[in-house]
């Protein structure tokens, strides 16, 4: 997993906030916490229509792909989110040179929704794009699936 700096995931949590209209974080201060403060925050923005601040979807992105690395460890498959992070997760054939038969790549904000619930399935949003390979996170029960508020 990523060593994810404290005090920069606070000022993107704080940035997200603000621009919902809401008080600065109060919860704990732990990279965990922080990150799943933003994965919050982002999902609630993006709930509301609004355009997520970028360092706060890039740490959500980020926390919500560690999240899933750690429920479904492996090689098999790769997951892609540009510009901001890219993992390898579940167990099945090990992939060592190249791009992996089994690539997931999305945009940032899909991944948020896909991750936390909020879009069902794989069902791409027009627009949004899903590459081949999407088949292999569809209903996986090693999604993040936060649904957590975003002002602790």
């Amino acid at each position: 997993m990523r060593r994810l700096d404290p005090q920069r995931l606070l000022a993107a949590v704080n940035e997200q906030l603000a621009c919902l209209g809401g008080t600065a974080w109060t919860g704990p201060l732990s990279a965990a916490a922080l990150g799943d403060g933003c994965a919050a925050a982002v999902a609630e923005a993006l709930d509301a229509g609004k355009t997520p601040c970028r360092e706060a979807l890039r740490a959500a992105a980020m926390r919500l792909l560690d999240l899933l690395a750690a429920r479904a460890p492996g090689r098999a498959v790769e997951v892609r989110i540009p510009p901001f992070a890219a993992i390898q997760c579940v167990a099945g054939p090990r992939h060592t040179r190249g791009t992996p038969p089994n690539v997931v790549e999305t945009d940032a904000a899909t991944w948020v929704r896909l991750a936390t619930g909020r879009l069902p399935g794989y069902r791409c949003l027009p627009g949004h794009r899903c590459l081949p390979g999407h088949r292999c996170l569809p209903g996986h029960r090693c999604l993040p699936g936060h649904r957590a508020r975003a002002s602790q």
